[in-house]
């Protein structure tokens, strides 16, 4: 136990995190979603096109590493009616600067489904991010990720087993 409380005053005092380190600022793009279904494919299963849309904190922890909470409107699942899941969702990413402009983004993502109730799909979804972000100047952002969903869809009592898979490519800016 001495171990943990060590390594994590260590690890506060070389973060070394003040308040100028903090940026807020605003992201969209487009999505191109789809689910994985682990039994037999629903025929309208095909891919859905659609926007998200968002707001993130980016939190300088170090030189090369950032701490980004966000909170987007995204409309995922398939191009079927019964298959389209709408969800405010919360993705808690840590940034990586590999070269100048050019960072990594991974981590975890919650998501609340927000547009329909008894249709069999559950409320909450869990997935796992990983992107990348080009900064085209201090503001000015262009970036890809792919999020995959770790949990299923649909109610546990629904028999139907499917995961999310989204691509998202957009811009952002930040202020």
């Amino acid at each position: 136990m001495k171990y943990i409380y060590l390594l994590t005053v260590i690890l506060v005092f070389s973060l070394n995190v003040n308040a100028q380190n903090v940026k807020y600022g605003v992201r969209g793009g487009m999505n191109i979603s789809s689910l994985d279904f682990k039994s037999e494919v629903p025929a309208g299963n095909k891919h859905r096109n659609s926007v998200y849309i968002g707001f993130l904190a980016d939190i300088g922890l170090s030189k090369t590493i950032s701490l980004i909470p966000e909170i987007q409107f995204s409309y995922e699942g398939s191009k079927a009616d019964v298959l389209q899941f709408d969800y405010i969702q919360m993705p808690i990413l840590v940034g990586i600067k590999l070269f100048k402009n050019f960072h990594v983004n991974l981590g975890p993502q919650i998501g609340l489904k927000i547009h329909e109730v008894d249709d069999m799909a559950a409320n909450f979804g869990f997935s796992s991010i990983i992107g990348a972000e080009y900064r085209i100047n201090q503001a000015l952002f262009v970036d890809v990720r792919h999020s995959n969903g770790l949990i299923n869809v649909f109610d546990d009592d629904s028999g139907v087993d499917a995961k999310n898979n989204n691509f998202q490519i957009g811009v952002g800016y930040k202020f």
